[in-house]
C-alpha cells in the first residue's frame, strides 16, 4: 500500500508560509487530503484484490432453427438441478454439486481479463486514478505560487521580514508606547499644530500630519535603556529591509496574477469533474455482462461479470462528488473575494487610528496583496508590520540609538570655543540631533552641519545661555515651543544651504536675532522676491551677511536698514548692479561688497556718512578717482581695495585724513604717492603683492604705523625715513630686492615681527639685537642668514 506521505512533496511548503494561506486554502487544503485518501484507498483496492469475476453462461435448448441462430442472447437455464443422493456410507451427508464448466483456474483468469479490459466501463476501471490525478492537480493549483521562481522568492523574503517585524523588540516597544496614551491627548494633538518646518514652497508650514512627532522624537530618558544597542541596530536595518521590499514589490503584480490564475484554474477543473462524474458514475454497475469471442479458447462466448468494487467505488464515487463541490464552491467564494475589491490597494487606515501613527503610507500591488492575505491569518501581523513603514517610527528608533551613543559626557569631549569666543558644540553627518545635547546646560553656540531631517524639540529651552545656532547643509523642524524659546534668546543664525527650501521659514520671526549668515545660491528671482522678503521683521538685527548670487540687493534688507550696522555680500563673481539702494542704509557703519565684479567704486556708498569699514576685496576695479568722495565720509577708518586690478593710488588719497587701516595688496601698484602718507592716523598699511620700486621717504611722517607690509615688490632699498616709525610692530619686507639692512632697525623697539625672506642680503646687522621684543620665532629668515647674526644676539632671539 502506498502511504499518503509520499505525495506531501506535491503539496508541502515551509511552515512559515502558513501566514499567507487564508480560511479557504487552509479548508481546500483539507479537502483535498480527503479525496487524496480516497484516490489512494481505490488504488490500493485495484492492486491488492481481485477487481473481477466472471462465469459462462449456459445457453438453453434451442426450440427452433431461429433460436440456435441467436445463440449470444441465450440466458442461463433456470431448472433447478436434482438434489444429491445419500452416500451409502453415510446416509446424512449431502454432496453439494453446481453446473460443470469444464473450465481450469488459468482459463478463469484469461476471461476474468478479458472482461475486464473489454466490458468494464472505463470509468468503473479507472475512478481511484482519476481521483487521485485531480487531487494532486488541486494541490499543484493551489501551491503553485509558493514554488514558481519569480513568486516564491518574494514570498521568502516578504515571510523572512514579516517574522522579524513581529518578533522586534522595536515592535512592542512603540506599539504599547501609543497604546498607553490618553486617547483625549491623541485627540488634543490632532487639533492643535506642533512643528513647524520648511516646505517645498518655503513658507511657514502647520505639519499636522506630523501631529505626534514631537512627542515621538523625545526619548524618555528612563526608557532609553530598554532597548539596547543590538536590538536598535537590528531594527534600524529592518527599516531599511522594508524599503527596499516595498520599492522592489510595488512594482508588479506578479503574486496576485498567479493566485488568481490558479484559482481560476480550480474553479475551470472543479466544473469538468462535476460534469463528466456527474454523467458517468452510474455506469458504475455491480453486475455487468461480457460478450468476448474466445469459444474457441475456453468453449463460451457469454459471461456474466460481478465487479467486486462496484458497490464501493460508487459510494466513493458520491461522496468524491460531494467533496469536489464543496471544493468548487470554496474556489468560487474565494473568486468573489478576490474581485469584489481591489486588492492592489492597502490601506492602513485603521492602524492610523487605533495606534495614532499618522504617517503609515497605504501601499499597493504584490505588497498590498499579501498584506490581505495576511489579514485573513491574524490582523496583528499587519499591524506590527506598519511600524516598520512608518517615518515617525524610525525617526524616533535613530533617535533612541543617537541618545544612547551621544551621551552627555561624550558630548562635552567635543565642546570648543568658536570665533565669537562662545562655548560652542559642532555636531557633523550625525543621523539627527540627540536629546543629550539639552542636557549642556553651559552650551552657548550649537553648530549642526551635513544633519538630515533635525527636530529641535521643546526641550531646548534647557539651554539657559545659548544665544548662537548654526545649521550648515540641514534640513529643520522646529517645535512651537522651541520656537518661543529661540525667539527670546537667540541673537546669531547661521544657514548654509544647498537648495532655498532648506532656509527655515521660522528664522524670519526671530525679533531679538542680532547676526544673520546666509550661505547658499539662490536664483535672481527668488532672491528679490520671496526668499528674503520677511527680514523686515526682524527688528533687532544689526549684521547682515550674505553670500549668494543675488543680482541686486533685496529691497528686503533695505527695510531693515534702520537698524542695521553691518551688511556683507559676498556674490561669488556675479555682477552686483543697482545699488542705489544703498543710500538709505544711513545708518550702516560697516559694508563689504566681495567678488561682485564692480568696475567702479558704487557712488551710493559716499552718501553712507556714518560708514567707519568698507571692503572691495576681489572686484575688478581699476580705477579707484572716485575715492575724493570719500572725503565727506569724516568717520571712514578701515579702507579695504585689495585683490583688485588698481594700477596707481590717486593723489586725493590725502583727503581721507580719518583713515586708519589701509589694505593695497594683490594689486599692480608701481609708484606709491608721497601724498598717501599725508594720511597721518593711518596704523595698518598693507602694500603687498604690488609691482612697488620704491618707497618715498615721507612714511616717516606716519608714527602711529603699527603694522607695514611690501612682501613680493621690486623694492630695492628702503629709505631711512621708515625707522621713525618707532611704534612699529610688524614689518613685512620678504621677497623683494634688498640688499642691504640698516642698522637704523635697532630704533624699533617694539618690533616683535620680522619678514625679510627672500632678498638678497648677505649679513644682518647686530643691531637687531636692540629689538627686544623680537624673537627667533617672529624673525622669518634664511637660516643661513640668521647665523650671520653674532652668537649672543641668536641666543637672545632664541631666549623665551
Amino acid at each position: 500500500m502506498i502511504p499518503v506521505t509520499e505525495f506531501r512533496q506535491f503539496s508541502e511548503q515551509q511552515p512559515a508560509f502558513r501566514v499567507l494561506k487564508p480560511w479557504w486554502d487552509v479548508f481546500t487544503d483539507y479537502l483535498s487530503v480527503a479525496m487524496l485518501m480516497i484516490g489512494v484507498f481505490g488504488c490500493t483496492l485495484q492492486v491488492m484484490q481481485d477487481r473481477i469475476i466472471c462465469l459462462p453462461k449456459r445457453v438453453q435448448p434451442a426450440q427452433n432453427h431461429s433460436s440456435v441462430s441467436n445463440v449470444s442472447q441465450a440466458v442461463v437455464s433456470t431448472t433447478p438441478l436434482p438434489p444429491p443422493k445419500p452416500s451409502p456410507a453415510n446416509p446424512a451427508t449431502v454432496e453439494m454439486k453446481g453446473l460443470k464448466t469444464d473450465l481450469d483456474l488459468q482459463q478463469y483468469s484469461f476471461i476474468n481479463q478479458m472482461c475486464y479490459e473489454r466490458a468494464l466501463h472505463w470509468y468503473a476501471k479507472y475512478f481511484p486514478y482519476l481521483v487521485l490525478i485531480h487531487t494532486l492537480v488541486f494541490m499543484l493549483c493551489s501551491n503553485f505560487w509558493f514554488k514558481f521562481p519569480g513568486s516564491s522568492s518574494k514570498i521568502e523574503h516578504f515571510i523572512s521580514i514579516l517574522g522579524k517585524c513581529f518578533d522586534s523588540p522595536w515592535t512592542t516597544r512603540a506599539l504599547s508606547e501609543v497604546s498607553g496614551e490618553d486617547s483625549e491627548e491623541k485627540d488634543n494633538r490632532k487639533n492643535r499644530p506642533n512643528t513647524i518646518q520648511s516646505g517645498p514652497e518655503g513658507n511657514m508650514v502647520n505639519a499636522q500630519s506630523l501631529k505626534s512627532i514631537p512627542e515621538k522624537f523625545v526619548v524618555d530618558k528612563s526608557t532609553a535603556g530598554a532597548l539596547d544597542k543590538k536590538e536598535g541596530e537590528q531594527a534600524k536595518a529592518l527599516f531599511e529591509k522594508v524599503k527596499k521590499f516595498r520599492l522592489h514589490v510595488e512594482e508588479g503584480d506578479i503574486l496576485y496574477a498567479m493566485y488568481v490564475r490558479q484559482t481560476v484554474l480550480k474553479v475551470i477543473k472543479f466544473l469538468i469533474i462535476i460534469a463528466y462524474n456527474s454523467a458517468l458514475v452510474s455506469k458504475v454497475q455491480f453486475t455487468v455482462d461480457c460478450n468476448v469471442d474466445i469459444q474457441d479458447m475456453t468453449g463460451y462466448k457469454n459471461f456474466s461479470c460481478n465487479h467486486t468494487m462496484a458497490h464501493l467505488f460508487s459510494k466513493l464515487s458520491f461522496c468524491y462528488l460531494c467533496f469536489v463541490s464543496i471544493y468548487g464552491l470554496t474556489c468560487l467564494y474565494t473568486l468573489y473575494w478576490l474581485f469584489y475589491r481591489s486588492l492592489k490597494e492597502y490601506s492602513f487606515e485603521y492602524v492610523r487610528q487605533e495606534t495614532g501613527i499618522d504617517d503609515i503610507p497605504d501601499v499597493k500591488n504584490d505588497f498590498a496583496f499579501m498584506l490581505h492575505m495576511i489579514d485573513q491569518y491574524d490582523p496583528l501581523y499587519s499591524k506590527r508590520f506598519a511600524v516598520f513603514l512608518s517615518e515617525v517610527s524610525e525617526n524616533k528608533l535613530k533617535q533612541l540609538n543617537l541618545n544612547n551613543e551621544w551621551t552627555p559626557d561624550k558630548l562635552r569631549q567635543k565642546l570648543q570655543t568658536n570665533a565669537h569666543n562662545r562655548l560652542e558644540l559642532p555636531l557633523i553627518m550625525l543621523s539627527g540631533l540627540p536629546d543629550t545635547v539639552f542636557e549642556i546646560t553651559e552650551l552657548q553656540s550649537l553648530k549642526l552641519e551635513i544633519i538630515k531631517n533635525v527636530m529641535i524639540p521643546a526641550t531646548i529651552a534647557q539651554l539657559d545661555n545659548l544665544q548662537e545656532l548654526s545649521l550648515h547643509q540641514c534640513s529643520v523642524k522646529i517645535h512651537s515651543a522651541a520656537l518661543s524659546f529661540l525667539k527670546e534668546n537667540l541673537k546669531v543664525l547661521s544657514v548654509k544651504f544647498d537648495d532655498m527650501r532648506e532656509l527655515p521659514p521660522w528664522m524670519y520671526g526671530l525679533r531679538n536675532l542680532e547676526e544673520l549668515y546666509l550661505v547658499g545660491s539662490l536664483s535672481h528671482d527668488i532672491s528679490k522676491n520671496v526668499t528674503l522678503e520677511s527680514l523686515r521683521d526682524l527688528k533687532s538685527l544689526k549684521i547682515l551677511s550674505i553670500k549668494s548670487n543675488v543680482s541686486k540687493i533685496p529691497q528686503a534688507v533695505v527695510d531693515v536698514s534702520s537698524h542695521l550696522q553691518k551688511m556683507c555680500i559676498h556674490n561669488d563673481g556675479t555682477k552686483l548692479v543697482m545699488l542705489n539702494n544703498l543710500k538709505k542704509m544711513t545708518n550702516l557703519t560697516e559694508l563689504d561688497l566681495v567678488h561682485c565684479d564692480l568696475e567702479r567704486i558704487p557712488h551710493a556708498v559716499f552718501s553712507l556718512l556714518s560708514l567707519q569699514e568698507l571692503d572691495l576685496k576681489e572686484n575688478n576695479l581699476k580705477s579707484i578717482e572716485e575715492i575724493v568722495s570719500f572725503q565727506h565720509l569724516r568717520k571712514l577708518t578701515v579702507l579695504k581695495l585689495w585683490y583688485n586690478s588698481i594700477t596707481y593710488i590717486p593723489e586725493h588719497i590725502k583727503k581721507l585724513t580719518s583713515l586708519e587701516r589701509l589694505y593695497f595688496s594683490h594689486n599692480k601698484v608701481e609708484v606709491l604717492p608721497s601724498h598717501l602718507f599725508l594720511c597721518n592716523k593711518i596704523r595698518y598699511l598693507d602694500l603687498s603683492y604690488n609691482d612697488i620700486r620704491f618707497i618715498p621717504p615721507e612714511i616717516g611722517v606716519l608714527q602711529s604705523l603699527h603694522y607695514f607690509s611690501i612682501t613680493c615688490n621690486k623694492v630695492e632699498s628702503l629709505p631711512d625715513e621708515l625707522y621713525f616709525c618707532k611704534k612699529l610692530k610688524t614689518l613685512k619686507i620678504g621677497k623683494n630686492s634688498l640688499s642691504v639692512l640698516s642698522p637704523k632697525i635697532g630704533n624699533l623697539l617694539y618690533l616683535s615681527y620680522l619678514d625679510i625672506k627672500g632678498n638678497h642680503f648677505e649679513v644682518l646687522p647686530p643691531e637687531l639685537g636692540d629689538c627686544r621684543a623680537l624673537k627667533r620665532a617672529g624673525l622669518v629668515v634664511e637660516d643661513a642668514l640668521f647665523e650671520t647674526l653674532p652668537s649672543d644676539v641668536r641666543e637672545q632671539m632664541k631666549a623665551e
